[in-house]
């Protein structure tokens, strides 16, 4: 496939442009030439050295990752920049980024994929940043108490859940904002959910969850954002590439 299609294909399915204005990262083909071919798409969810040099190692066209290298852009490429980029370039290996157009994208990303784990059915967009949405909501085909649905996230996402067991005991409707979520924890109660499902948390939302009465789910930035990755990689073979997922869990 041409490396521009490939581009473009992503671009249309992803809104790139509508989140132009909302997001801090550089989305889109962020390292790299629009002209060659791509065979193979390697995916991670961080642009990392120990990410890019993998990809590298197998061979990768191309490198589609969560969270990119430019966030507001940078002045010079030196130190960090410098030791990321180059690989990259030296290799002829390109950087394609998602970062919130793959939060609320409501088939392929992170928030409909930590959805599908929970059985949520009834879905809506839901985490309004601006004119878009960066998450979604939906209610439990059974419902789950605090333990149960921590219990479900462990075992899934292979990761550790920190609970605010602040809301009703009996969690139905759940709203689900991947990553650095909190922030969404006063929308989620004025929306009358149960629950609110995040990757990691602030000193502040353990008051704010409670004052507000609402359970909060703190399971993991990274184990929250490998699903949106994951659904490109699904999306990439059924284009007739061939993949691979690096991945490199943080813990956090």
């Amino acid at each position: 496939m041409d490396r521009s299609e490939f581009v473009d294909r992503l671009d249309e399915r992803l809104r790139t442009d509508d989140y132009a204005d909302v997001d801090a990262s550089a989305n889109g083909l962020q390292v790299g030439r629009r002209s060659g071919e791509v065979d193979s798409v390697a995916l991670a969810v961080d642009a990392a050295e120990t990410t890019i040099e993998e990809a590298v190692d197998r061979d990768a066209d191309v490198l589609v990752v969560h969270h990119g290298l430019a966030w507001g852009g940078f002045d010079r490429l030196t130190g960090l920049h410098y030791d990321r980029i180059e690989p990259l370039v030296a290799n002829d290996v390109s950087l394609y980024v998602s970062h919130l157009p793959l939060d609320g994208h409501q088939e392929l990303g992170n928030g409909a994929g930590v959805a599908d784990v929970l059985d949520l059915t009834d879905r809506a967009p839901f985490g309004e940043y601006g004119p878009e949405v960066i998450g979604t909501q939906g209610v439990a085909a059974e419902p789950y108490d605090a333990d149960g649905l921590a219990s479900r996230l462990d075992r899934e996402l292979d990761t550790e859940t920190q609970v605010l067991p602040f809301g009703p005991e009996e969690i139905r409707e759940v709203g689900v904002v991947t990553g650095s979520g909190v922030d969404w924890i006063e929308a989620a109660a004025e929306a009358g959910l149960d629950a609110l499902v995040t990757g990691e948390g602030k000193q502040q939302a353990y008051h704010e969850a409670r004052d507000r009465g609402l359970n909060v789910f703190l399971a993991g930035h990274y184990a929250t954002e490998t699903f949106g990755v994951r659904a490109l990689g699904d999306l990439a073979e059924e284009w007739g590439l061939e993949t691979t997922y690096i991945d490199h869990p943080t813990g956090l």
